[in-house]
Order: C-alpha cells, then sequence, then structure tokens
C-alpha cells in the first residue's frame, strides 16, 4: 500500500468542538492538509517538541524518548493506519538495529513521538482519500489562528494577556521560572514575546 510523506506544519484551534485542538499535517507533494482534532494535553505536548522547550522533568514523550534510547530503540517511522469513524489509528515502528516492530499507538501520541525521535510521518493513501471526505468540516477552523512556531496556541491561562510592557530580561527571567514550575502554557506565550523582539 501506497505511503504518502507528511509533514508536521502544526496547530491550530477547533471552532466546532470546544477545548479541542487541531493538529495539521500536510501532504509533502500535494501540500494537501490533513487535520486531526486533539486535546488540551495532546496538544501541550506536541507544541512544546515544535517550540523546542525543555522542561525540567521530562513529559511521558520525553520519558519514553529517553527509555528507548537506553536501550538503544529507535522510532523509525510513523504510519496513519486508518481512519475510522473520524477517528485516526497509527502505529509506531521500532528498530533496535536487529528486529522491526510495530506497536499501534493514538495518532497524537504518534506524533508527540515522531517530533521527539526526529522520524518521517506517514500516512496510507485510503487515510489521504477518506480524510478528503471530511475536508470541508475543517474549512472553519482553518480561519482562526494557525500554530507556526512563532505563535504558539495559547493552551491555558489568558490567551490575550500582554507582556509588551516586561523588558526583555524580566521577560526572560519570567520564562525562565515558568519552566521551572513546568507551566509550559506561560512559558510558550513568554517564548513568542521574546521571539518578537530578537
Amino acid at each position: 500500500m501506497e505511503k504518502i510523506k507528511l509533514e508536521v506544519i502544526g496547530i491550530t484551534y477547533s471552532q466546532t468542538q470546544t477545548d479541542t485542538y487541531a493538529l495539521v499535517l500536510e501532504d509533502c507533494r500535494t501540500k494537501k492538509q490533513l487535520p486531526i482534532l486533539i486535546g488540551h494535553a495532546e496538544a501541550q505536548s506536541i507544541a512544546i517538541a515544535l517550540e523546542g522547550i525543555v522542561p525540567p522533568r521530562p513529559l511521558a514523550h520525553d520519558l519514553f524518548r529517553g527509555f528507548a534510547g537506553c536501550f538503544n530503540i529507535s522510532l523509525i517511522e510513523v504510519i496513519i493506519v486508518k481512519l475510522v469513524d473520524g477517528v485516526f489509528y497509527s502505529q509506531l515502528v521500532f528498530t533496535d538495529g536487529n528486529k522491526i516492530a510495530e506497536i499501534d499507538s493514538r495518532t497524537s501520541d504518534a506524533i508527540a513521538l515522531a517530533l521527539r525521535f526526529e522520524c518521517p510521518v506517514y500516512a496510507y493513501e485510503p487515510v489521504m482519500q477518506a480524510a478528503r471526505d471530511v475536508e470541508n468540516d475543517f474549512k472553519e477552523d482553518k480561519k482562526s489562528p494557525q500554530y507556526d512556531g512563532s505563535n504558539p496556541p495559547p493552551l491555558g491561562g489568558s490567551a490575550d494577556f500582554d507582556y509588551s510592557f516586561f523588558s526583555y530580561d524580566e521577560l526572560e527571567e519570567q520564562l525562565r521560572e515558568a519552566i521551572e514550575e513546568e507551566d509550559y502554557e506561560k512559558a510558550s506565550k513568554l517564548r513568542d514575546e521574546l521571539n518578537k523582539r530578537k
């Protein structure tokens, strides 16, 4: 079955479902987008990986990455294998250098791990075809702001808080404290404000 390589574009807010985000993947050849609805915790984990934030204590996906590394296990690819009743199903393909193993996974977890292992993400052609059938449901969501590495999604707290009146040094200090306190929502917003000033 043909595999289509996908790129992780970012995260956008879902306007059709409360407290839900859409993970946006894109066909590397045709540039057609594949939106996948995910929850708050999954969006946070993916945003942290995209943002390059290193938490002082590992999140579950970081812990898994560290555990696999201790035993020389690599994630070589993620494949989105099917779409049933609006739910995407994925497989993680691992190797220890000798044996290859496939493990079923939620797609949000698979993408969070793919970003940490820096491995490719694929979808089978029938999945892409089935996803096109629900493409119209996503068109409204595309009007909302999209996470692209410079505009992180508000994953908690006040989405409209204005950090512009703080000095650069004050922002850096707040960022350090937010990471120490594991307040990654605030850290993302602070990093966004710092990036705007660079």
